[in-house]
């Protein structure tokens, strides 16, 4: 005899309704993390890109240069550590939730220290804006952590098919050498699409004027590039995997 709450003659799984699918008044928003890890990984990529030259800038004060360089380092750990992720998130690893939290409370942490250096050091000026900016990435990643909770639904979307998902490590090396690729693909073709643009535009090349443009194109192009393709091979790997185990 079995009981009410089970249902195996309707298939409908306990708490939930047929075919698996979240409760009613539940939304599935398991994406949203995933979205926001990849937002946060473009924004570090982004900062390498822009702000590598001040790295070799002899006059900058030290409280500047030091800032600088551990704001460097962070995005490159912030990137190496999002490509783990991704792979547990591709890989619909049941880790990707705990992992995720861990490199979310850093993130936070980070972005708490950075602050409180720019509030007491008398080189930085304050701004409202860098400040709403800071306090809204906090607030999204707090709101991620929330999503992947243990009792959240959206976290049961996360759940080990590691038979079937090829390995982080794996997921790792295909992110990298994508990442590699369609740098060199993106600023390649951002380069030679600037300099189209301000041979068709007639942008003055007084002072180098219109090689800065190219190359402010090709440098937009490399980070796109570098995102599309450490996305796309990671896809690409899980999509062979997968219907190779079919």
């Amino acid at each position: 005899m079995t009981s009410s709450n089970q249902q195996p003659a309707s298939g409908t799984p306990a708490g939930g309704i047929p075919g698996g699918l979240p409760p009613p008044g539940r939304s599935d928003l398991s994406f949203i993390p995933v979205v926001w890890l990849l937002f946060v990984m473009a924004l570090s990529v982004y900062g390498l890109v822009s702000a590598w030259w001040l790295v070799g800038n002899s006059g900058l004060p030290e409280t500047v240069f030091y800032f600088v360089l551990g704001a460097l380092a962070f995005d490159i750990i912030t990137i190496l550590w999002g490509l783990y992720l991704l792979g547990l998130a591709f890989g619909r690893s049941a880790y990707f939730p705990r992992h995720f939290t861990f490199w979310q409370i850093a993130i936070i942490v980070f972005l708490l220290a950075r602050q409180a250096y720019v509030l007491a050091v008398p080189e930085f000026v304050f701004s409202a804006r860098s400040l709403a900016i800071a306090a809204a990435e906090i607030g999204i990643g707090l709101f991620c952590i929330y999503l992947l909770r243990r009792e959240a639904g959206s976290a049961d979307v996360y759940t080990a098919q590691q038979a079937q998902a090829p390995s982080v490590f794996a997921s790792i090396v295909a992110a990298l050498l994508g990442i590699i690729l369609g740098a060199v693909v993106g600023a390649v073709a951002g380069f030679a699409l600037g300099a189209g643009i301000a041979e068709v535009t007639d942008i003055s090349c007084f002072e180098g004027g219109c090689g800065y443009f190219a190359v402010f194109i090709g440098l937009t192009g490399l980070v796109v590039g570098a995102i599309a393709g450490g996305i796309l091979a990671v896809w690409l790997v899980h999509r062979r995997r997968r219907k190779a185990a079919i």
